[in-house]
């Protein structure tokens, strides 16, 4: 019998070892975890709040249940440690900028904004990705993300190479229809 995932404690999902149950964990965490950060490290709190459930994910095996279930104790340890890492990565790396007659901070780049806007999605493509449906977002996720093949998407999806190159593709036509592409 499979496991109720949204039943299940953390401590559960976490013995699973699967994405889907440790999804589950980010969803019921993620806020406390970021106030957490948000307290310690201001606008630094996003990064060590992805930092902390990065690791989670590592060492997910070494999970021990010390809370009746929950594992936020055992991810404020890790945001803890994370925390800790990080002003000790920083006093290193501010001792050697001294030593070596470095600034403390570097100019941002005027030309970092224009890189980032060119290499990022337009607002229109964002929505369009925002309408698919789950199903199609994953195929996109597969085959463009994650770069499978399409023997492997077939395999995901239990259909043949065939049938999966053309799901991709009508989902690829239909984000270019919908970003306002022509239709092809």
């Amino acid at each position: 019998m499979r496991l109720d995932y949204a039943k299940a404690s953390d401590a559960e999902l976490l013995a699973t070892g699967d994405a889907d149950a440790f999804a589950l964990i980010y969803d019921r965490h993620v806020t406390s975890v970021f106030d957490w950060a948000r307290a310690r490290v201001r606008e630094h709190a996003a990064d060590l709040t992805a930092e902390v459930f990065a690791r989670a994910w590592l060492c997910r095996r070494s999970f021990r249940d010390q809370a009746d279930g929950s594992a936020y104790p055992w991810l404020c340890g890790i945001a803890g440690n994370v925390l800790r890492d990080s002003l000790r990565r920083r006093r290193v790396e501010d001792r050697a900028r001294r030593r070596l007659g470095l600034p403390a901070t570097v100019a941002p780049d005027p030309e970092y904004e224009a890189i980032e806007r060119r290499l990022s999605l337009p607002e229109a493509a964002m929505r369009a990705v925002a309408e698919l449906s789950e199903s199609e977002r994953e195929l996109l996720d597969l085959r463009v993300v994650e770069e499978r093949s399409y023997s492997e998407i077939a395999e995901r999806l239990r259909c043949t190479p065939q049938a999966a190159r053309l799901r991709v593709s009508r989902t690829l036509r239909r984000l270019n229809l919908a970003s306002g592409g022509q239709p092809r």
